[in-house]
C-alpha cells in the first residue's frame, strides 16, 4: 500500500490540531481527510473508506467514543484501524475507547515526528485480506478471516476489528492456552503499548456475543477457547 493511496481521517473539534497534524501527514505524502465531530466523522467514513481514522474523544454534536461505536458496526470499516488522540489520559476513558473498538490511544500533545512514526506503525496493521479464504471453523461458528465475518448458528455477527482478530486467534487452537504477552503480540503488535485490562475487556465482549462459556480464564496466565 503506498503513501499516496492511504487515506487517513482526522477528526477534532480543534482547527489548530487539523490544520498542524494534517500538515505533518500530507507533508508525509499521505491523502488526508478531516471531520469536526463524530457525526461528520461517521458521514465521511463511509464515503471515502479510509484506512486509518484518527478520532478525538471530546467533541460536540457527537464525541469519539459514540461516533468508534457507529464505525464499528459499519461492515465495509472493518478493516479500518481506529486510534483516539485525545488530552485525556485516565483509564476509565482509555477502556471506554478499547470497549468501542478503538486500536489504540495516543495522548497529546504529541511531537510530529513521534505521531507519524506512530501513523506508520497503525497502518503496518491494515491488512486486506486480498486473495486469502481463510476460514476456521469450530463448533457452531464459522470465522471468515476474507470478509472478517463471523457466523453462528447461520446468524451473521459483525465484530470490530480486534474483538475479531482476538476470537481467531483462540479458536484457532481451541484448547490451548494462550498467554496475554502471546495474544497481545498477535493481536496488538509490538509496536502498541496497552495494558493487560484492554484484554479483559475484548474478552468480556466476545462472551456477550459468541458465548460466556467459550471462553476460559487461566488466573496467571491467559485465556483458551473452549468448544
Amino acid at each position: 500500500m503506498k503513501k499516496k493511496d492511504t487515506k487517513i481521517l482526522l477528526v477534532d473539534d480543534e482547527p489548530d490540531i487539523l490544520e498542524i497534524v494534517g500538515y505533518n501527514l500530507s507533508n508525509e505524502g499521505y491523502q488526508v481527510f478531516t471531520a469536526s465531530n463524530g457525526k461528520e466523522a461517521i458521514f465521511q467514513a463511509q464515503k471515502i473508506k479510509p484506512h486509518l481514522i484518527i478520532l478525538d474523544v471530546m467533541m460536540p454534536v457527537m464525541d469519539g467514543i459514540e461516533a468508534c461505536d457507529k464505525l464499528r458496526e459499519i461492515p465495509k470499516l472493518s478493516e479500518t484501524v481506529i486510534t483516539f488522540l485525545t488530552a485525556r489520559g485516565e483509564d476509565y476513558s482509555q477502556v471506554a475507547g478499547f470497549e468501542a473498538g478503538a486500536d489504540d490511544y495516543i495522548t497529546k500533545p504529541i511531537k510530529p515526528k513521534l505521531l507519524v512514526s506512530k501513523v506508520k506503525a497503525l497502518l503496518r496493521r491494515f491488512k486486506t485480506k486480498e486473495g486469502t479464504t481463510d476460514e476456521i471453523r469450530v463448533g457452531n461458528l464459522i470465522i471468515n478471516r476474507e470478509e472478517y465475518k463471523i457466523i453462528k448458528d447461520d446468524v451473521v455477527i459483525n465484530l470490530p476489528r480486534k474483538e475479531f482478530e482476538l476470537l481467531a486467534l483462540l479458536a484457532s487452537k481451541p484448547g490451548k492456552v494462550f498467554k496475554r504477552e502471546e495474544i497481545l503480540n498477535h493481536v496488538w503488535g509490538n509496536d502498541v503499548v496497552v495494558g493487560g485490562r484492554t484484554i479483559d475487556v475484548h474478552i468480556r465482549k466476545l462472551r456477550e456475543k459468541i458465548g460466556d462459556d467459550r471462553f476460559k480464564t487461566v488466573k496467571g496466565v491467559g485465556y483458551k477457547f473452549v468448544v
